[in-house]
């Protein structure tokens, strides 16, 4: 056994969904929400034995709601920094209708659910100063696969300390065909989407990647 308490942390992230006002955004009461994601239960203690406790950059699953529930928008306006009020903001340079043309790469096809679970998930500090689609190609050949917006903004909404300074990450997973690849990061006290270039690297921003998805069982 692992010693990590997958239930615990699964009542524990479904909490912080409510909690954060996450049904309110989906337009849904907090049962009907909470009736969304409690399916997903099996599907992440089924793994539990291999999980190990979270540490640093490093977790070992996430619940995600795709953005027919909550869309990016509003998600990223739930979350704060590790300690700080300030919500989160779309940076200005996406462009009005933006966000909906991000939409999942081949390699980060999410399940045909409205909500599953993330496992695995890393920050990617190791990429930082590569450039995008270096990282991208790294992750590729290990197997796993980067994180969408809605993945990234699920993962610091549930561990906000994972985004830190110097240590923010890319989500290589949502793409619209051009050479912008978006990231989150650190403005004003508060959580950032935004985007950088596919072929520049940054020293503080890393590439954010899973070992898998998994929806309910059926």
């Amino acid at each position: 056994m692992s010693g990590f308490d997958a239930d615990a942390e699964f009542d524990r992230q479904v909490r912080t969904l409510l909690e954060r006002g996450h049904p309110a955004a989906a337009g849904m009461t907090p049962e009907e929400f909470g009736a969304l994601l409690e399916p997903l239960r099996a599907a992440v203690t089924a793994r539990a034995a291999a999980m190990a406790p979270p540490e640093e950059g490093r977790v070992p699953f996430v619940l995600v709601v795709t953005r027919e529930v909550v869309p990016p928008e509003r998600a990223v306006a739930l979350t704060t920094l590790a300690g700080r009020g300030a919500p989160g903001v779309v940076d200005r340079n996406f462009a009005d209708g933006d966000l909906a043309r991000f939409v999942p790469t081949g390699e980060a096809a999410p399940p045909d659910a409205r909500a599953y679970a993330l496992f695995d998930v890393d920050r990617g500090e190791e990429f930082r100063g590569a450039v995008p689609e270096d990282a991208l190609a790294a992750i590729a050949g290990r197997g796993r696969t980067p994180l969408t917006i809605e993945e990234g903004i699920a993962l610091i909404t549930q561990y906000p300390a994972v985004l830190a300074k110097n240590k923010c990450f890319s989500l290589g997973g949502s793409r619209c065909g051009d050479r912008r690849v978006p990231a989150l990061w650190i403005s004003r006290n508060a959580p950032k989407l935004g985007w950088c270039w596919a072929g520049n690297p940054h020293t503080w921003l890393g590439m954010a990647s899973a070992a898998a998805r998994a929806a309910a069982p059926r």
